[in-house]
Formats: structure tokens, C-alpha cells, sequence
């Protein structure tokens, strides 16, 4: 499926960056829908500017229910790095991550969580819950969200409805 990605409208160099480092998500995404997993995927970038690691939701190819996307690229950035502490690291997610990723991601003590699409049944972040906010956390975390979220929200809607078509055949 072709991902239609809008031009920038916003010029502001940040924007322009956190819209580059979403894309590639939105690729991540792209793959694991294809692999029939739940279109998510998210990269992590250092305070440099360097792609750390990615992941793409692999739970139903692993059989593992923590392969969440924001997982895979969290441990996967604690080797690069040979840390788990990724406070000069920046996390972008093409959705709202759910309770056990949202606390990963303030364990993990972040610098910055950009994503996508809100997601009203299970966002932990803002939407249903706020775990970076609450007492719970030790960290409390930057959030910007609503990054290409039109082309995003597209694609999860996309994708969930091919998904009922099949399941009606």
C-alpha cells in the first residue's frame, strides 16, 4: 500500500526534522502491516542527529507479546549505545505508545517522545492514561505528537479495514 505523504507545511528546521525521522517510521510501519502485524513502527535518533535503531510490531512473527515497536528499538538502542539510560536519545513512534511501552520509554528516561496518532483505546501517554506525567514515573518526559498524522491515522485505518474485509470472507 502507498503511503501518500503530504509536503511540509511548516518550514520551521525542527519540524522539518521530527517530519524526517516519521517518515522513516511510517516506512517501519509500512512493513510490518505488510507482514500482517499492527502497522507501528519507530525509530530512535541520537542529540546528534545519527539513527540509533528502529523496530516494526512483531508480536504475531515472534510470538512474543512485548514486541511492541517502541520496545525493539529500545533494546536495540541500549546495545548500540551499551546503555540503557537513552537521555540524549529522541523516540519517534507512529502511534500513541500503549501502558507497557509508555513505561519502557520513561524507564529508558528519554530526552524527547515524538509520535504520531493518538490512540483513544490504549494511549498511555496522553490520551487514556499519562504515565510519563504521573507519580509513577521517575522521568518526566518531553512529548510532541500529531507529526504526519493525517498520512499516519490513514494508514492504521487503512489497514485495519482490509483487515475486516478479509476476516468477512
Amino acid at each position: 500500500m502507498a503511503i501518500a505523504i503530504p509536503p511540509p507545511e511548516i518550514e520551521d528546521s525542527a519540524y522539518l526534522v521530527h517530519r524526517q525521522w516519521m517518515i522513516r517510521a511510517l516506512e517501519l510501519a509500512e512493513k510490518a502491516g505488510d507482514a500482517g502485524e499492527v502497522p507501528v513502527g519507530a525509530v530512535i535518533v541520537s542529540a546528534d542527529g545519527n539513527l540509533i535503531a528502529e523496530g516494526e510490531n512483531r508480536k504475531e512473527r515472534d510470538k512474543d507479546p512485548t514486541a511492541h515497536a517502541e520496545i525493539l528499538a529500545l533494546r536495540a538502542a541500549g546495545q548500540a549505545m551499551q546503555n540503557w539510560h537513552l537521555n540524549e536519545c529522541t523516540l519517534y513512534v507512529t502511534l500513541e505508545p500503549c501502558p507497557m511501552c509508555a513505561g519502557a520509554i520513561a524507564l529508558a528516561r528519554l530526552r524527547l517522545l515524538v509520535y504520531s496518532v493518538d490512540d483513544p483505546k490504549t494511549g498511555a501517554i496522553r490520551t487514556v492514561a499519562n504515565i510519563p506525567d504521573s507519580a509513577c514515573s521517575n522521568h518526566r518526559l518531553p512529548v510532541i505528537s500529531g507529526i504526519l498524522e493525517s498520512a499516519c491515522r490513514q494508514h492504521l485505518q487503512s489497514w485495519f479495514a482490509q483487515r475486516r474485509l478479509k476476516s468477512q470472507k
